[in-house]
């Protein structure tokens, strides 16, 4: 569930923004981007150290650090005009159920496999 989520958020934010101005390309484009997939992308790590709960929790919370990242950029990119308040406020809510996903996962590792 949380890789299929964190993919979708990704996924949603490239096609968003697509429709960002070219000066940003190096800037916002490039680092909403990289925060977006980070989170999927530490999941998939977090899942592949399971064996070792320390480590699982650890990957988690770099995927949770990740995704308050992009949640960061979105609010730029509100705020900058360069999405409207509904895609924000979607993006946003996908990006909590994210979160909490991650935390439920990170208070009890032993539910997924750790250890």
């Amino acid at each position: 569930m949380l890789y299929k989520k964190s993919f979708t958020l990704a996924m949603e934010i490239f096609s968003v923004t697509k429709q960002f101005p070219k000066e940003e390309i190096y800037s916002l484009t490039d680092q909403i981007r990289r925060s977006s997939r980070s989170v999927n992308i530490s999941t998939i790590e977090a899942y592949r150290k399971r064996r070792y709960p320390n480590h699982f929790v650890s990957k988690l919370t770099d995927a949770d650090m990740e995704n308050s990242e992009t949640q960061g950029w979105l609010e730029f990119s509100l705020a900058c005009g360069y999405i409207t308040k509904e895609v924000y406020e979607k993006l946003l809510a996908l990006s909590g159920e994210v979160g909490r996903i991650l935390q439920y996962m990170m208070d009890n590792p032993d539910k997924f496999g750790a250890g």
